[in-house]
């Protein structure tokens, strides 16, 4: 199974007591010590208006990044393009790449754009392998909340509409190719960022519009087990039905996300993860992720039978334990997802065990 790459996604989260400062310097220096013990990828997440994440610029913490480190793949997980344009996308990751190039993933999400109707419902079904495949979580009252429409009030212009998803992609691929031509014909070239040796990979949650988006152009798709474990079979069953060969891509190419947390046993390994649910129920609540809570903080929750609802299909997938016990875990998750690639997101309070985690993946991952 050592064959099977293992990247990292980062939130950049902030522990409670800590400063942003804190998490961006733990984040980096997180970097360097995966890029020694081999993982392939560091992805850098983008979310807004959370007390308790500094990831709000995919871009900016890469460009950090990538002055500390040398050969590890970074990239974003994902880039929200509803209040983006195609144009500032390119550029950005166009800067980066002029500095450190072939080595950039210009992960692409839908978050933060206009609403595309709901997505196709599959029913809801188990992994052939025994995977864990929860019921389905609605996201339909977190998406109402007051406290997500100011987010996207306040990171677009005024009377601003967000450009069609599928439409705007090709924008970006024309643009980084140099063919980018208007309606009527007048060429654009964006300086630096035209020619950028850039990966492009789509994220997302379902088997709806983004998975057909990268299928149909023939990129690679990141599917999120972590976000979404309900839909992660559909996701990379839709991508691979729409999927159409390009000059990037012969076959379909899949990285599957999954929330880990490894200790040297499992009794400490559950201790670290305690705080993953308050964490999990302030984002669901739409209250904006929370500090990482220490474990005295975690044990002081009042736990009600809602909240252990609102939180049961993402505390219930993440795979927390032993070394051999997580790794048997992801190995079961890339044989039910075929995935060609693992992307790992751990979160602990503090910045030595989130390290340790990653280190005892990689020695386990590594004698398969």
């Amino acid at each position: 199974m050592s064959a099977i790459p293992l990247g990292v996604l980062d939130l950049v989260p902030i522990p409670s007591g800590a400063t942003p400062a804190q998490a961006l310097r733990n984040s980096i220096d997180l970097a360097r010590q995966t890029e020694r013990l081999g993982y392939a990828r560091y992805w850098f997440a983008e979310h807004h208006l959370n007390p308790g994440v500094a990831g709000t610029s995919p871009a900016v913490v890469l460009a950090l990044t990538a002055s500390a480190t040398s050969t590890i793949r970074l990239g974003s997980g994902a880039v929200q393009l509803g209040h983006r344009t195609a144009l500032s996308t390119v550029e950005e990751f166009g800067l980066i790449d002029a500095l450190h190039p072939g080595r950039l993933d210009l992960g692409l999400g839908r978050s933060g754009g206009r609403p595309t109707g709901k997505p196709a419902q599959a029913p809801p079904r188990a992994a052939a392998n025994g995977l864990l495949i929860p019921p389905r979580f609605s996201f339909e009252q977190l998406l109402g909340s007051p406290r997500i429409a100011l987010q996207r009030k306040l990171l677009m212009l005024p009377n601003a509409q967000s450009q069609e998803y599928a439409e705007q992609l090709d924008d970006i691929l024309a643009l980084l190719a140099g063919t980018y031509r208007s309606p009527d014909g007048i060429e654009a070239h964006a300086v630096p960022g035209e020619g950028a040796d850039v990966q492009v990979w789509i994220l997302g949650s379902s088997g709806g519009q983004s998975a057909e988006a990268a299928g149909a152009r023939g990129l690679r798709f990141a599917a999120n087990y972590h976000v979404s474990p309900a839909t992660v079979l559909e996701a990379v069953d839709g991508y691979r039905a729409f999927f159409q060969p390009s000059e990037v891509l012969d076959s379909p190419y899949v990285s599957v996300s999954a929330d880990v947390v490894v200790a040297e046993d499992d009794e400490t390994a559950r201790e670290l993860a305690e705080g993953y649910g308050p964490w999990v129920r302030s984002i669901r609540t739409a209250e904006g992720a929370i500090e990482y809570p220490t474990l005295k903080e975690a044990r002081a929750h009042d736990w009600t039978e809602a909240d252990r609802a609102l939180v049961q299909d993402r505390v219930d997938t993440q795979f927390v334990g032993s070394p051999g016990r997580v790794a048997d875990q992801l190995q079961q998750l890339q044989e039910a997802t075929g995935a060609d690639e693992l992307l790992i997101t751990t979160m602990t309070h503090d910045h030595a065990d989130r390290v340790r985690s990653y280190r005892l993946l990689a020695e386990e991952w590594a004698r398969r």
